[in-house]
């Protein structure tokens, strides 16, 4: 089941992604909003709206943040091998964790501002976990059972603030540098160790395009590290790492650094097409 959070008349509606199109549920009937059934509301009435085909669709959605409640965003740097070897950095033993800030969440559709103070801004095309269970301390194992769904994400980035820092986070968490969306699929409709393309686009022109499974550390291992010394909560969100193919591997000799008006999009096999527009 694909989920999302609609902006109607000012109102957060939750939403279902069907064949069809986008159906405001709130508009149908249901009352359930994406906390309370990351919280583990039943389902069943969502199941049913997605089967109705008489109910309309709409024309032009307006996304909100996949989550109105948000928790702690929590990063994964240098998690696809050849990323590491074209930006010159050495493939990490184990996972890097760092954070955002919870107003770098912003939907799809939502417009990024770039300050002019800074310079090097940088995509990241990134599959993001959406935990729906305590996990601490927890197995690999058992992780994967502790997720409500996954979503694309966009690791938006500074790159001269982020490398005069060895802890990145200033470079990271400026506000909107976390775009998620558009929707959430449930974690028994996709599988992060099966293939999916993972790609970005800038302008229409692709950027990166590499598929999840190449990831040094999958989903399951990612959770349990980083449940180690984060306690993570329903809702949480884990950035898993990006692909080759960001400007930062060429210094931007090969791909600008972004600039306002650059339009940048995050694709991902399975879930949807998430786009910002930088101003």
């Amino acid at each position: 089941m694909k989920l999302c959070n609609l902006l109607v008349d000012g109102a957060v509606h939750l939403g279902l992604v069907t064949g069809r199109g986008v159906v405001d549920a709130a508009a149908a009937g249901c009352k359930l909003s994406m906390e309370q059934l990351i919280d583990g509301a039943e389902r069943g009435a969502l199941e049913r709206l997605s089967a109705d085909e008489g109910l309309p669709v709409l024309p032009s959605p307006v996304y909100a943040n996949v989550l109105s409640r948000v928790g702690k965003l929590a990063c994964i740097g240098l998690n696809y091998r050849q990323h590491a070897i074209n930006a010159n950095l050495p493939i990490p033993s184990q996972p890097i964790v760092f954070s955002k800030f919870a107003d770098a969440l912003v939907p799809s559709g939502a417009q990024v501002c770039l300050p002019d103070w800074e310079e090097s801004y940088d995509y990241e095309a990134e599959l993001v976990i959406v935990m729906g269970k305590e996990a601490w301390n927890v197995s690999a194992e058992e992780a994967k059972s502790l997720v409500f769904g996954y979503t694309c994400g966009n690791d938006l980035s500074c790159r001269a603030a982020q490398m005069r820092s060895g802890q990145w986070l200033i470079g990271k968490t400026m506000p909107g540098f976390g775009p998620c969306g558009p929707c959430i699929v449930t974690a028994d409709a996709f599988d992060p160790d099966e293939p999916h393309y993972i790609r970005s686009t800038v302008n229409g022109e692709l950027r990166q395009n590499g598929d999840i499974t190449d990831m040094i550390f999958p989903v399951s291992e990612l959770i349990s590290y980083t449940s180690r010394y984060v306690r993570l909560q329903p809702g949480d969100l884990i950035f898993t790492g990006t692909p080759s193919g960001v400007a930062l591997e060429g210094g931007s000799s090969k791909y600008d650094w972004l600039r306002p008006g650059d339009r940048v999009t995050v694709e991902i096999e399975g879930i949807g097409v998430l786009e910002n527009k930088m101003i």
